[in-house]
């Protein structure tokens, strides 16, 4: 994770948001990949974050000119996003603030760099 804060990152690593001493990776299965426009595609898929797989749809711009890889696959590279709802992935940490509201809100955007490749058949 990088907000280019450093302080909010070691806290957001932390038991009170991530835990990554108990859940150290965050994961992405796509099950669809459709193009959606010139530079565009939707991919389905789940995301398996603090140990809850949901079903998401991340937009992907790009995707980079295939290159091929030392075992011969095709691949492209974009950046993804979504947004979830914090709270659905078990993600509860808040803290009020005296002015009325609250530090974190429950949607949170994701930024993911991401790598496409077909498995061979």
């Amino acid at each position: 994770i990088n907000t280019r804060v450093a302080k909010r990152d070691e806290h957001l690593r932390s038991p009170d948001f991530l835990d990554v001493a108990k859940y150290p990776t965050i994961a992405f299965k796509s099950r669809r990949v459709e193009k959606t426009g010139n530079g565009t595609m939707r991919m389905t898929g789940d995301l398996t974050l603090h140990g809850v797989t949901k079903e998401v749809i991340l937009t992907v711009e790009g995707p980079t000119p295939a290159i091929k890889d030392p075992m011969g696959n095709n691949r492209v590279g974009g950046q993804a996003t979504t947004k979830i709802h914090r709270k659905e992935f078990g993600l509860l940490w808040n803290k009020a603030l005296e002015t009325g509201g609250v530090v974190v809100g429950d949607e949170v955007e994701i930024t993911i760099d991401v790598e496409i490749y077909k498995k061979p058949a």
